[in-house]
């Protein structure tokens, strides 16, 4: 008698990185949101994601995690330079 249910779940598990899926996700998310925040995680997973692509799968994920966090650095300080060029920050609340 055949038991369809036999395989355990750790072994149809995929040998992807978690560091380097968490690097692509932070700086994808980080394009358009707290990318201050986001950017630098995305570029500390991805090198260690990178250290680890020996053992499991996701150096390329990790490398454009790494991309992406340095895009997110790059472009929160652009944004922060033009805010502090036209005068700073303000918030409108209203009509």
């Amino acid at each position: 008698m055949t038991s369809y249910g036999s395989h355990s779940a750790s072994s149809s598990r995929s040998g992807t990185n978690g560091l380097a899926v968490a690097s692509l996700c932070c700086g994808i998310v980080g394009l358009f949101v707290l990318n201050i925040v986001l950017g630098p995680l995305a570029i500390v997973f991805g090198a260690v994601a990178r250290r680890q692509a020996a053992v499991k799968n996701g150096g390329g994920m990790a490398k454009a995690g790494i991309v992406l966090g340095i895009i997110d650095v790059v472009l929160w300080l652009v944004l922060f330079s033009v805010a502090a060029h036209n005068g700073g920050f303000s918030w409108h609340v209203g009509g």
